[in-house]
């Protein structure tokens, strides 16, 4: 079992930066590897970046690529999206997720319970 907590989310103005941390429990976190996804009102949940067991592979949705950033500190059992150039299209729930490492929610095993990101124009 793993418990996953996300924290850092909150309310900014386009163009500006925000830094999600996801802190990890139970199960060895580096036995997984991560991903971050997201859900915005009225909308389904959609990838946006994982990260491999080690951290150096890793792979985006388009949207994000370049503004975006997916690491990870085993040593702090910590999971981390550096987002720069929010743009309002990038409100939403940010979930943290352990599984496999793919695009695809269903490999992913355990959910945090998600922090909310808004942008605003």
């Amino acid at each position: 079992q793993v418990q996953l907590v996300e924290s850092g989310g909150g309310l900014v103005q386009a163009g500006d930066s925000l830094r999600l941390s996801c802190a990890a429990s139970g199960r060895t976190f580096s036995s997984y590897s991560m991903g971050w996804f997201r859900q915005a009102p009225g909308k389904e949940r959609e990838f946006v970046a994982t990260i491999s067991r080690t951290g150096v592979v890793t792979y985006y949705t388009d949207s994000v690529k370049g503004r975006f950033t997916i690491s990870r500190d085993n040593a702090k059992n910590t999971l981390y999206l550096q987002m720069n150039s929010l743009k309002p299209e990038d409100t939403a729930v940010y979930y943290c997720a352990a599984g496999d490492y793919s695009s695809d929610s269903r490999k992913y095993h355990y959910w945090g319970q998600g922090t909310q990101v808004t942008v605003s124009s």
